[in-house]
């Protein structure tokens, strides 16, 4: 298993917030390549210092942080977006994640549960706040009822598709091994193949690919 640190960038408008969660990350051994105030900033140095992991605010300023998500997953596909938000609402976390974020946070979480939720994300988990995981694979299935469109869809493999199937239900890609019983290597380039056949950013928009095509349910 590779010693390399998984670097992060911590993105909120509040001085002593976004300082106080570098140096706790710090300490817990991530690499803090940088810290923005603001969205426009936020882009920018992501750019410079290209990080594993960005923690996102919502609320900065004039632009917000779920545009800023989007402008940092398109620019930066390698990059993963964990919001870290004081809002839980609903709306809040759909847009977020309809943006481009693998994973949403409440600011009331704790240190335990932040650390960890770093480590998840950089390994492509999707990671949300107790209760987040139900709405936004429950709005995927009320976006499924929508007209499909008439193109043809990429072929997967069949190992691939099972790998989907079990990251629908909700598995990580260590659960998925072991069930497969495949090594989580293997696991995680099927995972990264079929993202690049669907031109999908991360494991959310995969379990909505796999609801959609009822796959979840098989």
């Amino acid at each position: 298993m590779s010693e390399e640190r998984i670097s992060v960038m911590v993105v909120d408008d509040h001085p002593m917030w976004r300082d106080g969660v570098a140096r706790d990350l710090t300490e817990h051994g991530f690499d803090v390549r940088a810290t923005a105030p603001d969205a426009d900033a936020a882009l920018r140095i992501a750019r410079t210092v290209q990080p594993d992991v960005v923690l996102m605010d919502l609320n900065l300023g004039s632009t917000s942080g779920v545009d800023a998500t989007r402008e940092i997953t398109a620019a930066l596909p390698s990059t993963k977006v964990l919001v870290l938000s004081a809002s839980g609402e609903h709306k809040d976390v759909l847009e977020a994640v309809k943006a481009g974020a693998s994973g949403y946070l409440v600011k009331s979480a704790s240190a335990a549960e932040l650390v960890d939720a770093v480590h998840r994300t950089a390994a492509g988990d999707p990671v949300f706040t107790a209760g987040l995981a139900g709405l936004v694979l429950g709005e995927y299935r009320r976006m499924a009822d929508a007209p499909a469109g008439d193109a043809e869809p990429p072929r997967l493999t069949e190992r691939e598709t099972d790998v989907l199937r079990l990251v629908a239900k909700g598995l990580t890609a260590r659960q998925i091994a072991e069930r497969l019983v495949l090594s989580h290597r293997t696991v995680e380039n099927h995972v990264q193949s079929t993202l690049r056949k669907l031109q999908l950013h991360n494991r959310v928009e995969l379990a909505r690919y796999a609801i959609e095509h009822g796959l979840d349910a098989e």
